[in-house]
């Protein structure tokens, strides 16, 4: 080839990238304009109807219709959402393609003889013509890749802080006297034969000293609480109890009793007792010993609250001041997920929480501080609301944000970094999960795009499938090594954790908040849309589907041989837990609450939007 025809072939490919790059910037340019003009975060048309669903609450057709809305927006945004992404990895492969061609071009232009006199001002017109080519296409470029940045962050507005001249909402305070932490000293529970149901008010005075609480007639003895060992946690012990988000490692399975299914929270029937709960938080309340634990927050304090089991007593508040690195301004977060989502843990030792503005903290278990530290506040446009969970003296913690994805395993007596893993995820905000294989422990986790599982001791990562996308919420199940991910969107697939295989998957019906439950060879999938749903877990045949017509956010959970469903209006159905549906019980609790609930010794903890609430026979 002369050096000519090189001349010629570089010419070409630098004329084909340019067209390549003006086309799809323009391309670019359009479908940013387009997300500009109309908000991919909030749909003024579905807000009206779901204004005008509050005064028809019982129009189906119209539910149907805020449904299909709803999935068509979403669908219509993420698919612009990847087209933009796509839209700027091509644009810059085009951009430096044409770049590679014009430095050939003119690296072997300067190699040819300097040409005649008569041809001087030809080519200096070329030349000025090319410049100006190639300045427009920089501008081009330019806004390309700005616009193409500013779409891909659209949604970090959520994530501003008040020194930057936004501050956030004021929120109500409720008005609760903060108890000053300390020493608490246990009490002594008699037992009466007869329960008492009681309710404290708000208004209720609370001394400033830790409290100890006197003989007064309960609903039922309340075992006393294991003792972790110092080698941490052992599976008996967690089983006794329910110390982290959906009970035991977190999958669902539940392993106590005598679970009540019928109760009414307007009548008081079977309701042993409810009380305030002083700040708001969507978390689930955890369960160790004779002790209930859930955490709250607002614009002026978070804070953890530690219940008497017995008799709703609030022992203790415990608040997350003080800490290096907290920042002075809150972080932007929604209402449907505030400043306290992740649910708290607890080894029987201490009980940790995390909150929205990356601190993480220990109390012991007599709302003495133990230790305290900033992990840095997320990079989050919602909140972070990933729970936390506890195993061989490690906490462990997701964080997956906007920055970047990592696990990291803090010492559990004194909060320092004992290892913190990298993962090649974006933002998450589903919750680690522990699975047994081959005798040893591993973190499962779920994110876009990965599916992963990470060693205990080393934080080693021991698997990955890509397999998700989307912004992932549920956390995994985990059945018989078998692990179970979903998100709405996205799709359903069932991942044998030794061979990474893909055993079979599904797009039909899909979960948004609620963890899938995988147990003795079934797999329940609960919707935001309120359909049940319950497959074969080893084929994805699926045997039965039941449309509850409420929002499911709550995670089904099984208990006692059967299946329990809270939705966001506050009623639990209770199910038969088999092949076929049966439909057991619905019990109102006369609030709405979309958390998941606790299970211990015969009973049921259950987080309501004011009260948390103690279910028993």
């Amino acid at each position: 080839m002369t050096i000519n025809d090189k001349l010629r072939l570089s010419q070409n490919i630098a004329l084909l990238a340019g067209i390549f790059c003006i086309v799809v910037a323009s391309l670019l340019l359009l479908n940013y304009w387009q997300i500009s003009s109309n908000d991919p975060v909030e749909s003024q048309v579905l807000e009206a109807l779901v204004s005008r669903l509050k005064t028809e609450p019982n129009n189906e057709e119209l539910i149907a219709e805020i449904r299909n809305f709803d999935l068509l927006a979403r669908k219509a945004y993420f698919n612009s959402q990847w087209q933009i992404k796509t839209g700027a990895y091509l644009l810059l492969g085009g951009a430096i393609i044409l770049i590679i061609a014009l430095t050939v071009y003119y690296s072997l232009k300067s190699k040819i003889e300097e040409p005649s006199k008569d041809h001087e001002n030809e080519i200096a017109g070329r030349i000025l013509a090319q410049k100006w080519v190639i300045a427009v296409g920089i501008v081009v470029f330019g806004l390309a890749f700005i616009a193409s940045a500013s779409s891909l962050n659209y949604l970090d507005v959520y994530h501003v802080e008040t020194a930057a001249g936004e501050a956030p909402e004021e929120q109500i305070d409720e008005g609760i006297e903060v108890i000053e932490v300390g020493e608490v000293v246990e009490p002594d529970v008699p037992v009466e034969a007869e329960p008492v149901v009681q309710e404290f008010s708000e208004n209720e005075p609370i001394s400033e000293e830790p409290e100890v609480i006197e003989d007064k007639a309960v609903a039922e003895p309340v075992k006393p609480a294991a003792t972790a060992t110092a080698a941490g946690l052992t599976l008996d012990q967690i089983r006794k109890n329910h110390n982290s988000f959906r009970g035991p490692l977190g999958q669902g399975i539940i392993f106590h009793d005598n679970i009540p299914t019928s109760w009414d929270g307007a009548s008081g029937d079977n309701i042993l007792w409810k009380s305030p709960i002083p700040k708001h938080g969507y978390n689930s309340p955890v369960v160790w010993g004779d002790k209930v634990f859930v955490a709250g927050a607002d614009n002026q304090s978070r804070e953890v609250y530690c219940y008497n089991r017995a008799d709703g007593k609030l022992l203790w508040t415990g608040k997350a001041d003080n800490i290096p690195g907290s920042p002075t301004s809150l972080p932007r977060v929604t209402e449907d997920t505030g400043l306290a989502a992740p649910t708290v843990t607890t080894d029987g030792q201490r009980v940790y929480a995390v909150f929205a503005t990356g601190d993480v903290i220990a109390f012991d278990m007599a709302g003495k501080r133990a230790w305290a530290r900033n992990l840095g506040v997320p990079d989050n446009h919602y909140g972070h609301s990933s729970s936390l969970i506890t195993w061989g003296n490690k906490l462990l913690v997701q964080y997956d944000t906007n920055k970047g994805g990592r696990i990291m395993a803090l010492d559990a007596a004194s909060g320092e970094t004992i290892w913190e893993t990298e993962r090649d995820a974006n933002i998450s905000w589903a919750s680690p999960v522990l699975a047994e294989a081959d005798g040893k422990y591993q973190i499962v986790l779920t994110a876009d795009p990965i599916v992963a599982g990470y060693d205990v001791q080393s934080g080693k990562e021991l698997w990955s499938v890509e397999c998700m996308m989307g912004e992932v919420g549920p956390s995994v199940a985990y059945y018989d090594g078998v692990v179970y991910a979903g998100n709405e969107y996205a799709r359903l697939v069932a991942i044998d954790i030794k061979t990474q295989e893909i055993l079979w998957e599904d797009d039909m019906y899909l979960p948004e908040a609620a963890s899938p439950l995988a147990h003795d060879g079934l797999l329940i999938i609960a919707t935001s849309y309120g359909v049940l749903v319950c497959y074969d877990a080893k084929t994805g045949e699926q045997y039965w589907e039941h449309d509850v017509g409420r929002t499911l956010y709550s995670s089904p959970v099984y208990a006692d041989g059967k299946l329990f469903m809270m939705d966001n209006d506050g009623v639990m159905r209770i199910y038969e837990f088999g092949k076929e549906m049966k439909l057991i019980a619905e019990n109102a609790l006369g609030e709405s609450s979309g958390t998941t609930p606790a299970f211990a010794d015969g009973k049921i903890y259950i987080r309501g939007e004011e009260h948390l609430y103690c279910i028993g026979e």
